[in-house]
């Protein structure tokens, strides 16, 4: 009985772990955390590197959705080459570039005002707040939909209002001319993303201290200078960091220009990713449409590091001034 139960012990002891694994040839077996984690990182393959690779690859070749055996062909960096040639797709980018400046700039501008404007009150804050969020949670599909209705040529809002007002004794073809659909797409993207601003910008009002503006103040600062001197440098971080967030969405704004003139008049309001999708979908010409989709990735990158590199400056006086 005493061998057998030394002979038992023997064989416990000489048992690894559950979970350090087993690595006794074919018995060797994953540590526990990595084995829950495994479903995970297999989803996580199957919906977003494979299709990233496979995209990837797709970019090489001449891939059209018309011929399926054409992704098995590698011609290199042929799609690439042309679109240093393609007028239509540096058009479309320098299109998007001026809608993101363009959107940026007013965005902050009206942003800064609502928050302000919102800090100043005394009653009612709280509400303020939630109707300031509240054109957020309209998805771009509706937002573009509603400004399509609004702009219309007959039945338009705006349209309505301007002859009801006296100001135009026409209709004005805001949504066929190529300058006054591209302020349409404009109002539509600035109306539902403001608030972005808006929010970061009052999260900075209200973790401001107060010691340096009374003390501007006290040294007799006007309120233009106190806000330019003190308050702004302040505010400049939470600035930047909405602006990074924002220039990624309009970078690959598409819904918008989608639904309220498709890319139109005349490709006029063609900007990246409508020129992208057409090209993709419409022409078939897959692999084209996927160069110049990682094209675009590498030019909201480039766009993501000049804001990155900015805010870190802001963040840096922003620690010596205060």
């Amino acid at each position: 009985m005493k061998f057998g139960a030394t002979t038992i012990e023997a064989r416990r002891s000489s048992t690894p772990p559950l979970g350090e694994g087993r690595r006794f040839g074919w018995r060797w077996r994953l540590p526990a955390p990595l084995l829950l984690l495994l479903p995970a990182f297999i989803v996580l393959a199957a919906v977003v590197v494979v299709p990233l690779l496979l995209s990837l690859w797709s970019s090489f070749t001449p891939f059209r959705l018309t011929r399926p055996d054409s992704i098995w062909t590698f011609i290199g960096l042929r799609n690439y080459e042309r679109l240093f040639t393609d007028w239509d797709f540096w058009v479309a980018f320098g299109r998007t570039v001026l809608l993101l400046t363009f959107a940026l700039n007013l965005e902050m501008v009206l942003g800064l005002g609502l928050a302000l404007l919102v800090e100043k009150a005394t009653r009612g804050q709280r509400i303020l707040r939630t109707i300031m969020m509240f054109p957020m949670m309209f998805s771009p599909v509706l937002v573009g939909f509603q400004f399509k209705f609004m702009f219309n040529d007959n039945v338009g809002l705006i349209n309505n209002a301007l002859q009801s007002l006296g100001l135009t004794d026409q209709a004005i073809p805001w949504l066929i001319d190529g300058t006054l659909a591209f302020i349409a797409i404009l109002t539509a993207e600035v109306w539902s993303s403001t608030a972005v601003f808006a929010i970061f910008i009052l999260a900075g009002l209200m973790a401001m201290p107060r010691e340096p503006v009374e003390a501007a103040r006290v040294d007799g600062c006007t309120p233009w200078q106190t806000f330019r001197y003190v308050t702004w440098p302040y505010l400049m971080p939470f600035a930047f960091i909405a602006m990074t967030i924002r220039s990624l969405d309009i970078a690959r704004a598409y819904d918008i220009v989608k639904i309220m003139t498709d890319g139109g008049p005349a490709g006029r309001t063609e900007i990246l990713w409508t020129l992208i999708a057409r090209t993709g979908y419409s022409d078939a010409r897959m692999g084209l449409a996927n160069a110049m989709a990682y094209v675009a990735i590498l030019l909201s990158i480039v766009f993501t590091a000049i804001f990155f590199r900015q805010l870190a400056k802001a963040r840096a006086q922003v620690g010596a001034e205060w």
